[in-house]
């Protein structure tokens, strides 16, 4: 290196030492600015969708974390004992987990009401939580909207208790199996009790059990306009979270549903669980299960 150079290096040096330093003075903004991809990375959360688990090895190539099945699909399938069999084995080869398992009750056993019938809801619960541990799957979902519609008439009080005192029996049951019972809030269109978190957590609250929690539904809350900042506000609640689009109930990027301002909502509660796409009806289920896990992605990347 000649002088020329050596100079012209020594006093790139100093002005680029000075510069530093002048920033660290100027406090953490500078820091930050240094450090922010370390710091702060892109929000990501566990993502799957409800299927069918003959569709394990799509979801896994698609990006899915997880599935979600329903109770009678999988634990409780309409051929018996020799289907569940079956089904367990098929999830010990796949080797694809079901976090979660969905209608937990058909409309014809009532939670509350004159018909309410809790012996038969507790044994069948204790079957679906038993079996749902022999899967290794963390949650089942209790929204089960047709079980638990208030008569007409019906004293709202007294359906209230029914309902938190079924729970209360079921509490020790999932505590007994290690899995998880999530209350989902249901729009008004599919039940007339337990319509929003707030109406959630009264029960979860009441039931005061580590094995009794929250599930936020971002489909069911759009339809009740219920704001992101519900999310914040119960969110130690919450456990596991479903979405869809709120006119039709379609995967994410069939109608560009805007869902940031809920899942900036899941990252300021710092919500690490699973986000399942949870429709009934596609036209494409493959074509439109992809690009709704690819449009969750970038949404989560966006807040």
């Amino acid at each position: 290196m000649d002088k020329t150079t050596a100079v012209s290096s020594r006093r790139n040096f100093v002005k680029k030492s000075a510069g530093l330093i002048a920033g660290l003075a100027a406090g953490p903004t500078f820091v930050q600015a240094l450090t922010i991809q370390k710091l702060d990375p892109l929000y990501s959360l566990q993502l799957g969708v409800f299927a069918a688990y003959e569709k394990a090895d799509f979801l896994r190539e698609s990006g899915c974390s997880y599935i979600e099945e329903s109770v009678t699909g999988f634990l409780i399938p309409d051929n018996g004992d020799t289907q569940y069999a079956k089904n367990l084995e098929q999830l010990r080869s796949e080797n694809f987990p079901i976090r979660s398992y969905v209608i937990l009750l058909p409309g014809s056993l009532k939670t509350l009401g004159p018909d309410a019938n809790h012996e038969a809801i507790l044994q069948r619960t204790e079957l679906v939580l038993k079996r749902a541990k022999e899967c290794s799957s963390q949650y089942v979902v209790f929204g089960s909207g047709g079980s638990r519609i208030i008569p007409e008439g019906y004293d709202r009080d007294k359906a209230k208790a029914q309902h938190i005192e079924l729970t209360r029996k079921m509490a020790p049951l999932a505590e007994k199996y290690g899995v998880t019972i999530a209350v989902e809030p249901l729009n008004r269109g599919e039940t007339n009790f337990i319509n929003s978190l707030a109406e959630g957590v009264e029960i979860v609250e009441a039931v005061k059990s580590p094995k009794v929690k929250l599930l936020c539904d971002i489909y069911h809350m759009l339809k009740e306009d219920e704001p992101p900042a519900e999310i914040v506000k119960y969110g130690k609640h919450i456990v596991h979270c479903h979405i869809a689009e709120k006119e039709n109930r379609t995967p994410p990027g069939v109608k560009g549903d805007d869902f940031r301002p809920y899942l900036n909502a899941l990252k300021k509660i710092n919500y690490k669980g699973g986000l399942s796409i949870e429709c009934f009806v596609y036209n494409d289920f493959e074509k439109e299960a992809r690009r709704g896990i690819q449009v969750l992605k970038q949404q989560l990347s966006e807040v």
